[in-house]
């Protein structure tokens, strides 16, 4: 059956993919609260219809820090990707490209920088940074970001400590993986899956491996990356960060309007409004509810991005009526890959944009700069959570 949904896609990577990564991907921390208030908080918006306007001829194109894309939607950067299907890094940044939108590729992604720049031709992406205690490591990371034509440097912010992913854990998903009786059954009804796997090269960090002293298999591996996130990172080691790169800089896990305030400050060219998919601090408030008293802040001044919970192109179309310049697919392309590689990538892309030109349609718009609060009934300021 074709899909038709994210969800129809969603369906078919948990059939496709095994357990320990679907749930990797598909979880939040603690009780998952934040998880499922950032899809279901969409839900509590509204749409006013519009009729006898011409909308014949509608354009979803915009740019982002710049750069022109199709839609206003980048893919999120998002670990162990290449573990949802073989190659996945490479294969959704093809997709991104063929379809015209921007992708990030994670610190911890399984694919490398080296492997995205050759898998796409030279195409531009954007690389996610997570800043770690081995600064010579940090530094070179960087430089290999730059060298590899990165367009623009996502750091992280929101990653100082872990949440705690209860299914990670029954799963045996660490470093390295502890593969069970149950794992070994469930990768045994998989065979396109493990058939895949087995014929890439690339089944490690494919940005560590290789690149850090004494870190050359999976064990070794567990012990430097326990020690590596930093609780320490302070506004200084962002100024730090924006020296090295020297280019377009997005500072990504902005919850607060204090916080953003202090990302313009720190010269900042964009901040995405996000909770990390819901998988840090359980219980905090979802990426939509806090995305319009940001964006009446700073939207003026930077450009302010909007991830978690994207699900639909209603949902994209929410998010830019209360201020977001763009917004990132994490899940939503994960679904996609695990259910049909790259094809599934192009699949949900697809999906996304006929329901954002459609919608938009419908509220009268026929250009993403005349999006505003006016299309929802209930556009007040204070749009929150229910108490």
């Amino acid at each position: 059956m074709q899909p038709l949904t994210i969800a129809d896609l969603q369906a078919l990577a948990r059939k496709r993919v095994p357990r320990m990564f679907y749930d990797y991907a598909d979880t939040g921390s603690w009780t998952a609260s934040t998880y499922r208030a950032n899809e279901r908080d969409f839900g509590r918006l509204w749409f006013k219809q519009r009729v006898a306007i011409n909308i014949e001829e509608r354009d979803t194109r915009t740019t982002m820090l710049g750069q022109p894309v199709a839609m206003p939607v980048a893919i999120a950067p998002t670990g162990l990707t290449g573990m949802q299907h073989a190659d996945g890094e490479i294969l959704a940044a093809r997709a991104a490209r063929d379809f015209g939108v921007p992708f990030t590729l994670s610190t911890m992604s399984v694919c490398s920088i080296e492997d995205i720049a050759e898998g796409t031709n030279g195409h531009p992406f954007w690389f996610q940074l997570y800043l770690m205690r081995d600064r010579p490591f940090m530094e070179r990371l960087i430089d290999r970001a730059k060298q590899a034509g990165c367009s623009a440097l996502m750091l992280t912010l929101d990653l100082q400590v872990a949440g705690q992913r209860h299914k990670d854990i029954h799963n045996g998903l660490s470093v390295p993986p502890k593969f069970g009786l149950r794992t070994a059954l469930d990768l045994a009804r998989r065979p396109r899956w493990c058939w895949r796997m087995l014929h890439t090269k690339r089944r490690n960090f494919g940005n560590i491996f290789g690149h850090v002293e004494g870190v050359d298999d999976m064990g070794s591996l567990a012990s430097w990356t326990a020690q590596q996130f930093d609780p320490r990172l302070d506004w200084n080691d962002v100024a730090w960060v924006k020296e090295r790169w020297g280019g377009k800089l997005i500072l990504k896990g902005i919850q607060a309007v204090e916080d953003a305030e202090l990302a313009v400050a720190s010269g900042a060219d964009a901040i995405v409004v996000s909770n990390h998919g819901g998988r840090q601090l359980d219980g905090a408030q979802s990426s939509i509810t806090a995305l319009p008293a940001i964006a009446e802040a700073v939207g003026h001044r930077v450009e302010v991005h909007m991830d978690g919970g994207i699900r639909s192109g209603q949902d994209i179309l929410k998010a830019l009526a209360l201020g977001a310049r763009s917004t990132y697919i994490g899940r939503a392309m994960l679904y996609g890959l695990g259910a049909m590689g790259q094809e599934g990538v192009s699949k949900a892309l697809e999906i996304l944009h006929k329901e954002l030109n459609v919608t938009m349609g419908f509220c009268g718009c026929t250009r993403t700069d005349q999006i505003n609060r006016s299309i929802l009934v209930n556009e007040a300021k204070g749009f929150g959570p229910e108490v």
